[in-house]
C-alpha cells in the first residue's frame, strides 16, 4: 500500500471512531491512547507489521504488543479491521461488559493476535524482550530462514517511568536485541495531569545509556512515522521511536489534556470529533472503501507465510521447530523414572537447590528448549548446567541468561519468551526476592505461561543472613495465587518429581521453593508419589492418633517427631505434601483418607501459619508467624520451636497426654 495520507487518514480515522464509540457505549476505558497513536499503528500495519490474521499463530509473524494496555481498544480496532475471526462489531459493542472478548485490558488467552496480556505498565515492554530474546534464540538455532521476525511495542509514558523499564531495556541494550522496536506514545500526558509533574529526565539519553538507537517523528505526519519506523527496523540495536502525538488526537475540545485519558469523551464531545474528523458514519459503522482498505492489509501477510510454509517443508530444522512451537516433548529424551531410581538407591543429603541442580543437568540435556537463568545469583540457584552454556549477544544459541539483578524484568522476560513459543523458561533468584517480581508471577498465572521459578534459600534455613533474607510469608503468599503450583520438595526425589511435574504443565506455571541447606532422603521408594500432591510418607506403626503433614525441609522434623510419638506408643502417619495446589484437586476420598476427619491433625512449615486452618482444621498448626533472626540454621530452628523436642510435648499435651 502506497503512503497516501488520503487513504491513511481514514483508516487511522477508523480507529478512532470506534475507540470513542467503544468507550462511550461502556461508559468507561481509555480513548485518549487509541486516538492518539491511531496514525503510528496505521502506518505500523501498512508499512511493517508481518502477520496474517488467518494464521494467527504463525510461528514466523511478527510480535506486537500493546504495553500500555489501557488504550485496549486501538488493538480490537486492528484486530476487527485486519479480519481476524474475533473480535466482532458486536464484541466491540460489548466492550468491557461481562463475557466479551474485548476486556478493559487485553488478555492473550480471550483474542488471537492479543500476544500477551497487559495492563501492569512496564510489563508488555518487558515480555517484549523476551520475546526478542526467543526470537534470537530460535533463529541462531534453526536459521533465518524459519526464524526471522520483529517484535513491535507501544508503550506510553507510563510504561517508561515504572521501575521494570529500567531493568528490561537494560537487559535488552547488553543483548543487543536488534529485532525489539519501541514506539513511544510521547504525548506528555499521565492521568494526574502533564508529565511534568512528575519527571524531568531525559528519556532518549537513558535508553542511548542503555545501548539503544533512538529516534523521533512527528506521531501525526505519516511520512515522518515511515521513516523512524523503517530507520528502526534497519537498526542492529533495539530501538526505541520517540512518536510526538497529542493525546485524544481528534476531540477538538478535550485532546491534549489529562481528561481524555481514561473517561468517555461524552455524546457532546464525540459529536464534535466526528465533524472535526469529517467521520459521518454512525456508531460502530465503517465506510466499505476504508474497510477494504484495512482488509487488504489483512491479506498481504499470506503470501509471505506461504513462502515460509515451504521453506519449513524443505527443511531438515523445521519439524524440530514446530515440535518446539507446539510444546511436544523431544521424541528421545530422558528417562525421568531410571534417574529416581538412581536417586533412591543413592539417598543423596544435599539441599533441595542441588537437587535441582542434579535434575536440571538431566533436564537439560533431554529437552533442548529449555532455557535457564538467574537474577546474579547462578552459584546460589544453581540453575546452569553443562548443557546450558550463556545466552549472550555473541551466541544467541546459549542457554542460560545473566538477567543481572533484575528479578523483575527476569520474571517478565520469561514471560515473553513462554509466550512466543519455542522455549521453556525457569529463572532463579532467592525466595525472598519473588516480592520484587510477584507481579510477573502473577501475570504468568494470568496468562497461563509455562514458566517456571526457581527460588531457593526458603526459608530460616539459610541461617545467618538474618530476617531481611529469610522468608516467612512467602511460599503461603504465593499459594494464594490462583493457577499457579507451588512445589515444596523435601529431598532430591521429590524434587526430581516437582520439576517433572512443572515441565508436564501447559498452560500453568510453577514455583519450586528450595532449601539452601543439607536434608536427608526421606523417599525410599520410585513410585511418583508427588503426583497428587501430598501423600502418606509413613503410616502409623501403633494406632493411629494424630496425623503429621509437613513441606521441604520440615518433612524430616515431622518424621522425627512421628518416631518420638510412637515410641510413646502414639500411633502417628506423615504426609509430604509438596504441592498443596495438586493435593486440593484430588477426589474428596483420597483428601479424606490422607487427612481423616476424626484424627488430631498438625501441620509443620518453617513459615506462616495462616492457610493450614484449611488442612489441620482446629488441630495444630507449627510454623513461624514473626520475622526471622540471624545465627546458624539449626540455632534458628530451635529458637522457633521447630524440632522433635518442642513440637512432640505440644502433640501430647492436645492428646490429654
Amino acid at each position: 500500500m502506497s503512503l497516501d495520507p488520503a487513504r491513511l487518514a481514514p483508516m487511522a480515522n477508523a480507529i478512532r471512531a470506534l475507540s470513542m464509540d467503544a468507550v462511550q457505549a461502556a461508559n468507561s476505558g481509555h480513548p485518549g491512547m487509541p486516538m492518539g497513536m491511531a496514525d503510528v499503528a496505521t502506518v505500523l500495519f501498512s508499512e511493517q507489521l508481518k502477520f496474517d490474521p488467518k494464521a494467527p499463530k504463525w510461528p514466523d509473524r511478527d510480535r506486537f504488543v500493546l504495553s500500555a494496555g489501557h488504550g485496549s481498544m486501538l488493538i480490537y480496532s486492528l484486530l476487527y479491521l485486519t479480519v481476524y475471526d474475533a473480535p466482532t462489531i458486536e464484541d466491540i459493542k460489548n466492550f468491557r461488559q461481562l463475557h466479551s472478548p474485548c476486556a478493559g485490558h487485553p488478555e492473550n488467552f480471550e483474542l488471537a493476535g492479543i500476544e500477551c496480556t497487559t495492563g501492569p505498565l512496564g510489563q508488555g515492554l518487558a515480555m517484549a524482550v523476551g520475546m526478542a530474546m526467543a526470537e534470537r534464540h530460535l533463529n541462531a538455532v534453526h536459521g533465518t530462514d524459519l526464524v526471522d521476525h520483529n517484535t513491535w511495542v507501544i508503550a506510553g509514558d507510563g510504561c517508561l517511568m515504572e521501575g521494570i523499564n529500567h531493568e528490561a531495556i537494560g537487559l535488552a541494550g547488553v543483548l543487543r536485541l536488534g529485532r525489539l522496536n519501541v514506539l513511544w506514545d510521547d504525548n506528555h500526558i499521565t492521568i494526574d495531569g502533564d508529565t511534568d509533574l512528575s519527571t524531568s529526565e531525559d528519556i532518549l539519553g537513558r535508553y542511548q545509556a542503555a545501548g539503544w538507537h533512538t529516534v523521533t517523528c512527528d506521531g501525526h505526519h505519516y511520512g515522518e512515522i515511515s521513516r523512524a519506523l523503517a530507520e528502526a527496523a534497519a537498526d542492529p540495536r533495539p530501538s526505541l521511536v520517540a512518536c510526538r502525538t497529542i493525546i485524544g488526537k481528534g476531540a477538538p475540545n478535550k485532546q491534549g489534556s489529562h481528561s481524555v485519558h481514561g473517561s468517555p469523551l461524552g455524546a457532546d464531545e464525540i459529536a464534535a470529533a466526528r465533524e472535526f474528523l469529517g467521520w459521518t458514519s454512525p456508531a460502530f459503522e465503517v465506510p466499505e472503501e476504508i474497510l477494504s482498505n484495512w482488509r487488504a492489509l489483512g491479506e498481504k501477510g499470506a503470501a509471505a507465510r506461504g513462502e515460509w510454509e515451504a521453506r519449513l517443508a524443505a527443511s531438515e530444522s523445521g519439524a524440530e521447530l514446530m515440535r518446539k512451537m507446539e510444546g511436544r516433548p523431544p521424541a528421545e529424551t530422558m528417562e525421568v523414572g531410571d534417574y529416581i531410581t538412581k536417586l533412591a538407591a543413592e539417598k543423596p543429603k544435599v539441599a533441595t537447590r542441588k537437587s535441582s541442580e542434579m535434575a536440571l543437568d538431566v533436564l537439560t540435556a533431554g529437552i533442548p528448549e529449555l532455557m535457564g537463568g538467574s537474577a546474579d545469583l547462578t552459584g546460589s540457584n544453581l540453575t546452569k548446567t553443562k548443557s546450558t552454556p550463556t545466552f549472550s549477544a555473541n551466541d544467541y544459541a546459549g542457554r542460560h541468561v545473566h538477567y543481572g539483578i533484575r528479578e523483575f524484568a527476569m520474571a517478565a522476560a520469561m514471560n515473553g519468551m513462554a509466550l512466543h513459543g519455542g522455549v521453556i523458561p525457569y529463572g532463579g533468584t532467592f525466595l525472598i526476592f519473588s516480592d520484587y517480581c510477584r507481579n510477573a508471577i502473577r501475570m504468568s498465572a494470568i496468562q497461563h505461561a509455562k514458566v517456571v521459578y526457581v527460588l531457593t534459600h526458603d526459608s530460616i534455613g539459610l541461617g545467618e543472613d538474618g530476617p531481611t533474607h529469610q522468608p516467612i510469608e512467602h511460599v503461603m503468599s504465593l499459594r494464594t495465587i490462583p493457577n499457579l503450583l507451588v512445589f515444596r520438595p523435601a529431598d532430591a526425589i521429590e524434587t526430581a518429581e516437582a520439576w517433572t511435574m512443572a515441565l508436564s504443565q501447559q498452560g500453568r506455571p510453577s514455583v519450586l521453593a528450595l532449601s539452601r541447606q543439607n536434608l536427608p532422603a526421606v523417599r525410599e521408594d520410585t513410585q511418583f508419589k508427588s503426583a497428587k500432591g501430598a501423600y502418606r510418607l509413613k503410616a502409623a506403626a501403633a494406632t493411629r492418633q494424630v496425623v503429621i503433614v509437613a513441606t521441604g525441609s520440615e518433612v524430616e522434623i515431622a518424621l522425627a517427631s512421628a518416631a518420638a510419638l510412637e515410641a510413646a506408643g502414639i500411633g502417628a502417619d506423615v504426609v509430604s505434601m509438596p504441592c498443596c495446589e495438586l493435593f486440593d484437586e484430588q477426589s474428596a476420598a483420597y483428601r479424606g483418607e490422607l487427612l481423616p476427619a476424626d484424627t488430631l491433625k498438625v501441620s509443620i512449615e518453617a513459615g506462616v501459619t495462616l492457610g493450614w486452618q484449611k488442612y489441620v482444621g482446629d488441630g495444630l498448626t507449627i510454623g513461624i508467624d514473626r520475622f526471622g533472626a540471624s545465627a546458624p540454621a539449626d540455632q534458628l530452628y530451635d529458637y522457633f520451636g521447630l524440632t522433635a523436642d518442642k513440637i512432640v510435648p505440644q502433640i501430647k499435651a492436645r492428646l490429654g497426654q
